[in-house]
Parts: structure tokens; sequence; C-alpha cells
């Protein structure tokens, strides 16, 4: 995986608007509770090859983190905390967050066929 380029992985979430794709997203401990304490908290979410179809994709981003919204017909889907991204097998965008020590934190991954498992 390399840096986050939004002008490269905005072309890329554009390629996959109005068609049905398959997406994955997981989020672990710090993601979306830094404000724990996470000794007491087990905080994670884990969705895989849901099928979905999003009309619109943005990504936006300070620099360093960024956020990837795809805006469905009844709905948003929302990744925050993203850092990283590559193409794998030219048809599956993965995106990932990592903390300071480079554990995953968020991962957003579209593909036009299934992950495997």
């Amino acid at each position: 995986m390399e840096p986050i380029q939004i002008e490269r992985v905005q072309e890329k979430l554009d390629s996959f608007v109005n068609r049905d794709v398959y997406i994955h997203i997981e989020t672990t401990n710090g993601a979306y509770a830094s404000h724990f304490d996470k000794s007491s908290y087990n905080v994670g979410a884990y969705v895989r090859n849901a099928s979905i179809a999003f009309n619109q994709a943005k990504i936006v981003g300070d620099g360093h983190s960024y956020r990837v919204g795809l805006k469905m017909d009844k709905g948003w889907i929302y990744a925050e905390g993203l850092t990283d991204w590559t193409m794998h097998n030219g048809n599956q965008l993965l995106m990932a967050g990592h903390d300071r020590e480079g554990r995953l934190m968020v991962a957003l991954q579209i593909s036009e066929t299934p992950f495997d498992y």
C-alpha cells in the first residue's frame, strides 16, 4: 500500500459509480472509539461481500487522514481515518487507515467480484 493520493483514489472511486460492486468495511479498536478507555471496551465492525451500488463517491481529507463517502439511493457508507491505498488484481480498490504503530484501524475495499474469505 502507498499513502493516499486524493486525485488517483477519486478517479478509482468514480470508476465504480452506478455499478453493482462488493464492499468490505471494518473497524478495530481505536478507529471510532479513541475517547473510550480501551481496557473496558472492545469496539469493531465488520462487513464483507455486501453487494451495493452507489451513485456518488467522494474522498476528502487534510493530507494525512481521509474520509470516503459512498452515496446510495437509500443511504450512505462512510469510512474515516483512511491513510493508504492500492489496487489489487486490477479490480479491487483497497483503502486502509493505520495508526502510528502501523496497526489497522479501518478498512474500506470495493471490488467488481466478491472478496475471498
